[in-house]
């Protein structure tokens, strides 16, 4: 039997995973998978314990993003990068609010994390581009597991089809999630958010100069992409409410999305880690 270490290749070049990742509409459907997995209490517990995701919210995402691309597109930096999170993941550990003692690195929790990816990134398409076919589907599915073994998920800890990881998805909605004090925090409408402190300083002075009326909205877009993007079955389980209005909303949104980002440019359209992969594959 092969070993995780043995399997742990990035996906390849040119596959399902190879266009979504890096792909700008990706940062759209983050914050639905974050709040999925912060939905389990133990997750939950271990990001509200030991993340800086309230001191440094926009750190915390650049790097987690950088993270993600580099699985996909990092080619030998990829298993490194697994390596590191998961050496970064041992000394997550303590209790949830339920009283129950938790470790970041238990399978169990550790898979249901990278889990959440795949309904997202495939409910998200419905809206933001073209409905995966069953080849497709398929085949982002096993281009995800390619993934989680490069975060050192066993295969014994991941459904290894389709048929297998709808049940076991199903069960971790009907069983463990709900609304957390994190996911209530990632969906407040008016959060207290620090200024973004990221991009050229142009940038930074005018966020600083408008963030007092922006922030809010800011606040209220996201709220709306993380519910909006959130397959509807994880939004029951969870008890995040969703109306035909916004539903609506959310489909006139995705038509805009859908005419626009695939007109543009490489440079605006795909974020840098995945540019310079795909200049380099091009080579």
């Amino acid at each position: 039997m092969k070993t995780v270490e043995m399997c742990s290749q990035p996906p390849p070049v040119g596959g399902v995973l190879w266009s979504m990742a890096g792909d700008i509409r990706i940062l759209l459907t983050l914050p639905a998978a974050l709040a999925m997995q912060v939905a389990h209490p133990a997750v939950g517990a271990g990001v509200d314990d030991h993340s800086a995701f309230r001191t440094d919210p926009w750190g915390r995402g650049e790097r987690s993003l950088a993270s993600l691309q580099t699985w996909v597109y990092g080619g030998e930096e990829a298993a490194a990068e697994g390596r590191r999170l998961r050496q970064m993941h041992k000394s997550i550990q303590g209790t949830d609010a339920h009283g129950r003692r938790y470790h970041a690195l238990t399978p169990e929790y550790y898979a249901w994390v990278h889990a959440t990816g795949y309904p997202v990134f495939r409910y998200a398409r419905r809206y933001l581009g073209r409905p995966l076919t069953e080849a497709q589907d398929r085949r982002l599915y096993a281009e995800w597991l390619q993934v989680g073994r490069i975060l050192g998920i066993h295969d014994r800890d991941m459904p290894q089809t389709i048929e297998e990881f709808w049940p076991y998805y199903q069960k971790v909605l009907d069983n463990d999630l709900e609304a957390t004090a994190v996911v209530r925090e990632l969906v407040e409408p008016d959060p207290h958010l620090p200024v973004p402190d990221r991009g050229p300083r142009w940038l930074r002075v005018l966020l600083r100069l408008t963030w007092p009326w922006l922030c809010p909205r800011f606040a209220r877009v996201r709220r709306f992409l993380t519910i909006g993007l959130m397959p509807p079955e994880a939004r029951q389980a969870i008890g995040l409410e969703w109306t035909d209005q916004q539903e609506r909303r959310l489909r006139r949104f995705g038509w805009v999305v859908r005419a626009v980002v695939p007109v543009l440019p490489e440079r605006l359209r795909f974020l840098p880690i995945a540019r310079r992969a795909r200049r380099a594959a091009r080579g």
